[in-house]
């Protein structure tokens, strides 16, 4: 039953004040309501609510000192929060209520707390990353490759709400390219020779894969390390790799003697170009002296046939004999040919004298003796020659 109905015993004022013996008040003053909660307050916390007006007005006004004392306080508080220190190597995203709002730049800045939030992100830094497993060649040979990614972050915000997680997509994206590339590569030129050709086709995709994703990641260098056999295989690959080492040693060594010997070889090929060609002009200047020569000779032969036929004949013949020990004689009249070998009687000449000289006894070397000497390579002599005339 409300307070102001009819037949209501209990009729009380709900703001304290009684219809009876005095008159209706209308609604309270707003300020002693204040002024009845700061008091409660007060006591609440160990204070004295006095009841007396003065007391009241005085309270009063020490609650709104420290009201306005506290307010101050937490706006300094809130302010505080707000600043925020960009390194130099970093960009600021910059949320209000959640939302992309702005990228600042490094230093100190204040955003309003509670409604923007800054986000550091390293612009600078390259980060390594690396995505490794066992892999299908070609030709269906298993290996265990791996591949380092080196990356920066290029566009913050990109990199922030572009993807979930940008990092985990670049692994993934570097994984398949990976694969991919050596899935249409032979296991030999993994190993070996093709290395450089992997690495190359392999940042080519992975550029192509997340170029469509929009990370916010620059790829910054690739690289390709040390492939591996499985371990079951491991001894067979490296005698394998050990003799392709050894035959490109022997090829660096056979270009090496190669790059040796050819200054040599080609120095030898000029000479000999030289030396034929002087022959050569040797040849022809011979030629046209000996045709020079004829040509004088024809007016001589033809005044006088037989004397320059002789004459020929004599120069020719001295020309052979000159370089000979060997001496043939013709007789004229006759049929045979004596042939005097003066070269044994000048040997045995010299043989003799030299034993005269080393024998203890040429001291008794008598002029008799030499004559007795030539007597007997004269008997010699013409016994040769009686032979020679029988024959």
């Amino acid at each position: 039953m409300a307070w102001n109905e009819p037949g209501n015993s209990n009729n009380k004022d709900p703001w304290g004040n009684n219809n009876k013996g005095g008159k209706d008040q209308g609604p309270p003053d707003l300020d002693e309501i204040y002024r009845d909660t700061v008091t409660k307050m007060k006591k609440a916390f160990g204070g004295n609510g006095g009841s007396n007006n003065g007391s009241s007005n005085g309270s009063s006004g020490a609650s709104s000192t420290g009201l306005v004392i506290g307010f101050i306080v937490v706006l300094l508080v809130w302010a505080y929060m707000g600043l925020a220190t960009i390194k130099e190597a970093q960009r600021g995203v910059v949320l209000r209520f959640g939302e992309f709002h702005s990228i600042i730049e490094p230093g100190l800045k204040w955003q309003p707390a509670f409604v923007d939030k800054i986000i550091p992100v390293d612009v600078e830094s390259v980060v390594s990353l690396t995505a490794s497993g066992e892999m299908l060649t070609q030709d269906e040979n298993v290996v265990i490759v791996s591949m380092d990614i080196q990356y920066r972050i290029l566009d913050p915000r990109a990199y922030l709400f572009s993807v979930t997680d940008p990092d985990y997509s670049l692994h993934q994206a570097t994984d398949a390219a990976l694969r991919q590339v050596v899935g249409h590569t032979n296991m030999d030129d993994i190993l070996t020779t093709g290395r450089e050709v992997v690495r190359q086709q392999t940042r080519e995709l992975l550029d192509a894969t997340i170029e469509p994703y929009n990370l916010g990641i620059e790829v910054v260098d690739v690289n390709f390390l040390p492939a591996r056999p499985p371990e079951q295989v491991k001894e067979a690959f490296d005698d394998a790799i050990a003799a392709q080492e050894d035959e490109e040693k022997f090829v660096n060594e056979a270009n090496a003697y190669a790059r040796e010997i050819e200054p040599t070889a080609r120095a030898k090929v000029r000479r000999m170009e030289q030396e034929s060609e002087a022959y050569k002009q040797r040849v022809i200047l011979e030629a046209q002296g000996e045709i020079a020569r004829f040509e004088k000779l024809l007016p001589e032969y033809q005044a006088a046939p037989e004397v320059t036929r002789q004459r020929l004949y004599i120069e020719t013949m001295e020309a052979v004999y000159a370089n000979t020990s060997k001496v043939m004689i013709d007789v004229e009249g006759g049929g045979n040919m004596m042939y005097l070998p003066l070269d044994k009687i000048m040997q045995q000449q010299n043989n003799n004298v030299q034993t005269q000289n080393t024998s203890p006894f040429n001291q008794n070397s008598t002029p008799q003796s030499t004559s007795i000497e030539a007597t007997r390579n004269s008997e010699r002599f013409n016994t040769g020659r009686q032979s020679s005339g029988r024959n």
